[in-house]
C-alpha cells in the first residue's frame, strides 16, 4: 500500500517538475521570438534606516521607471512586468 502511494507521489512530483520546465522554456522561447519585448513600470523607492530599540525609519526616495520584461517569468535580466506592477514599492536597507 505504501509503495503505491510513494510511487504516485513520485510520479506527481516528476510531472510537476516537467510541467514547470516546459512552461519556462515556452515562456523563454516566446520572449525571444517576439524580439525581447520590454516595458517600463513606475515604482516607489524607500530606504530603511535602523534606529535604536529595533525600530526602523522609512525614507521616501521618490519614484523611478524600471525596465521590465513582458513575460511570465523574469527574462533577459529583468523582472516580469506583472510582478513589478503588483509590488510597486521597493525598499533598500541601509
Amino acid at each position: 500500500m505504501w509503495r503505491l502511494i510513494r510511487r504516485w507521489l513520485l510520479r506527481g512530483t516528476v510531472a510537476l517538475a516537467v510541467a514547470f520546465v516546459a512552461v519556462y522554456v515556452g515562456d523563454w522561447a516566446v520572449f525571444n521570438l517576439r524580439g525581447s519585448p520590454t516595458a517600463r513600470v513606475r515604482v516607489n523607492r524607500y530606504l530603511t534606516v535602523p534606529l535604536k530599540g529595533r525600530k526602523q525609519e522609512f525614507d521616501y526616495l521618490g519614484t523611478q521607471d524600471v525596465p521590465c520584461s513582458i513575460s511570465l517569468f523574469p527574462q533577459g535580466g529583468r523582472s516580469a512586468c506583472w510582478q513589478l506592477r503588483r509590488n510597486s514599492n521597493q525598499g533598500m536597507d541601509l
